[in-house]
């Protein structure tokens, strides 16, 4: 079993201040730079997040339409056809990308009184 000090010793990238000296991994060597580089590349970003509006008994569809157009900026048929999968199948994706990103956009439909939640794609 993999200790813990050890997976954080292997992924810890300490930076190199003026004036001292870089921490090295005791597996490595300093004729190796390219190998350092080629480990810290081989992590895999974060994957992508979507916004999900679900179907409520509450909110109009012209509503839900509105909203779709004036905070996301869709065309009128692209907000309709998205409004339209919320009515029809309960759900829709409205928005794909950072997790960040998409928490902003969910916060923002909680805020037109809509019901949204964060996904990871």
């Amino acid at each position: 079993m993999v200790d813990v000090a050890q997976l954080v010793e292997h992924w810890l990238v300490v930076p190199v201040v003026a004036g001292s000296s870089p921490v090295i991994h005791p597996t490595m060597s300093l004729a190796q730079p390219d190998e350092v580089l080629e480990e810290r590349t081989l992590i895999e970003p974060d994957r992508a997040w979507s916004t999900v509006v679900w179907n409520d008994p509450v909110n109009l569809m012209t509503y839900v339409t509105h909203v779709f157009r004036t905070y996301f900026g869709y065309p009128r048929p692209e907000a309709e056809r998205l409004m339209l999968l919320v009515h029809h199948e309960g759900r829709a994706t409205v928005a794909s990308g950072p997790r960040e990103e998409m928490e902003r956009h969910t916060e923002a439909m909680h805020e037109f009184g809509l019901w949204a939640t964060v996904e990871r794609v």
